[in-house]
């Protein structure tokens, strides 16, 4: 097998993937505080109007705590993530199981445990980190996962068990993206398309039926309304159609370039849209910076993605790579949902906008993936098969492996030399 080496696969410290990453989070701090912008407090700096805001204030000391998470991720061997996946899968799933079995429902969901200091711990986000590290390690046991009955059974019970506990809770929205993780990282794992294409039938068949449920059967299970509110949101106006409808008319109101930061009377500084500084804080933010803005966010993220997809073609080890695909595979979901959910175009499903809504365990969870891609790249082989490379497999060729000096000892070329000498000299005798 052909090997070859170039800048794009060499070991390296990602910083743009970090800069983009808290840039996000930065103006994350600014978009929760004037959400949660209250004119009674008064303010005559941006600093000011941070510490202000109760939740501006929390959003603001977990991106200033997160470089120790960053430097502690990276810092930390390659191999372990790849050893101990196991453990962290199971520890994660036993708080699972713990807050089902303590934890108070908050809005019907039973999903956070109380750590102090006002705070709350959701584990069903850090399940979705252990589940892409237990599924890169699944699938890169071999190039053909789910190839037999046992591997199929393995990978299987491992996606499945967090995903049913996460329903258990009632977190619809997270599940969603847990089985979207799952399938886009089978995808890019190199299962079989027969596999792929019986799951995405299966998956469309569900959906079909739960719409049917609600549509045809007329339910009026709060949270089906909530997933199909979004076809006719008027009819559901009262109830699960509110947030949407309100959503719309925050967004449009910001107009191309927005009303402007903390001012009163605005829509969110109303409370105008519920939930405004967390899962819909996209809302506050066409409020804010309009059309202009939301597009520069929406640039940044698509950067952030793209560039996660770019580091994984050029990982040569394939639990790396996976690992870089199931984090990108999860904020992509996260992104895709909650701008669309916003926008009135997908269902309501209770998801946050990566590094942007209000919540601790989403901005570590986060913050974390981001660290296990930058742990991938910084101790990656340089090495990669050349037909690993889109270039290679785009042109139908092998790349030429270049040339390198070879050194040999000076005694023992000399020697060589002098043995040469001697086998010809006798060759000489003899033809004489």
């Amino acid at each position: 097998m052909m090997i070859f080496e170039d800048k794009r696969t060499r070991p390296h410290f990602d910083f743009f993937l970090l800069f983009l990453a808290y840039a996000l989070m930065l103006f994350g701090v600014l978009a929760i505080s004037i959400a949660t912008y209250d004119p009674a407090m008064q303010a005559d700096s941006l600093l000011n109007h941070i510490l202000n805001s109760d939740t501006g204030s929390w959003q603001a000391i977990f991106v200033i705590a997160s470089p120790a998470i960053v430097w502690f991720v990276v810092s930390v061997p390659y191999e372990h993530f790849r050893t101990y996946a196991v453990l962290y899968y199971v520890a994660v799933t036993l708080l699972l199981m713990i807050v089902l079995l303590v934890s108070t429902a908050i809005r019907e969901v039973k999903g956070w445990l109380e750590v102090g200091l006002g705070r709350m711990l959701q584990p069903s986000e850090f399940a979705k980190l252990t589940l892409i590290l237990m599924l890169a390690r699944e699938l890169a046991i071999t190039e053909k996962p789910m190839g037999s009955i046992r591997s199929v059974l393995r990978i299987g019970v491992f996606s499945a068990l967090p995903i049913v506990l996460t329903l258990a809770q009632n977190e619809t929205g997270t599940v969603l993206v847990m089985a979207g993780i799952v399938y886009l990282m089978l995808v890019f794992g190199g299962v079989d398309w027969k596999w792929i294409l019986s799951i995405s039938v299966l998956a469309a068949l569900a959906i079909g039926a739960i719409f049917a449920y609600g549509i045809i059967g007329d339910s009026t299970d709060y949270r089906i309304l909530r997933l199909i509110s979004f076809l006719d949101p008027q009819a559901y106006e009262g109830s699960a159609g509110y947030q949407i409808i309100n959503s719309q008319q925050a967004i449009g109101s910001g107009g191309l370039t927005g009303i402007g930061a903390f001012v009163p009377g605005s829509m969110s500084q109303l409370n105008y849209v519920p939930e405004d500084w967390t899962d819909f804080i996209f809302a506050t933010i066409g409020e804010a910076v309009g059309f202009v803005g939301c597009a520069l966010i929406v640039l940044v993220y698509l950067l952030l993605i793209l560039r996660m997809l770019y580091l994984s073609r050029f990982t040569a080890d394939k639990f790396g790579r996976l690992v870089i695909i199931g984090v990108m595979a999860m904020l992509f979901l996260h992104v895709f949902q909650n701008i669309a959910m916003t926008l009135g175009l997908m269902p309501i499903t209770g998801i946050p906008l990566p590094f942007l809504s209000y919540g601790g365990s989403n901005l570590v969870t986060n913050v974390v993936g981001i660290s296990l891609v930058l742990n991938v790249t910084r101790n990656r082989s340089s090495a990669m098969p050349a037909y690993a490379t889109p270039a290679a497999k785009a042109a139908g060729i092998r790349r030429r492996r270049k040339k390198q000096s070879i050194y040999v000892n000076s005694a023992q070329d000399e020697g060589l030399r002098k043995r040469v000498r001697a086998l010809r000299g006798k060759r000489n005798k003899k033809t004489a």
